[in-house]
């Protein structure tokens, strides 16, 4: 019992010290050239054909085939990275 008590205790210790931001990528997501400060969630894409999506970020990004990053990841753009999604619809970022 003590030792459950212990882990428990550890547990909730470890999860309130954990900063907000690691809620949000650190960075910037730029679509469309629009710049996304410390981005979190999910982003429809533009209008542009393709659309551009810039990875500044240190976080991956994925990019979705349905609106609203529903249907299936089409691609995964890594930290850095410049993707021109054709066909998808959305970028989530965690």
């Amino acid at each position: 019992m003590t030792k459950a008590l212990g882990a428990c205790a550890a547990a909730a210790a470890i999860a309130l010290t954990i900063p907000n931001s690691a809620y949000a990528a650190n960075g910037f997501l730029v679509i469309d050239g629009v710049a996304h400060r410390n981005p979190s969630g999910c982003f429809p894409l533009g209008d542009f054909v393709p659309p551009v999506v810039a990875n500044r970020t240190d976080a991956v990004a994925e990019v979705w085939s349905g609106p609203d990053c529903t249907g299936h990841v089409d691609w995964l753009i890594y930290a850095g990275e410049t993707y021109r999604p054709n066909g998808s619809c959305s970028v989530f970022v965690l």
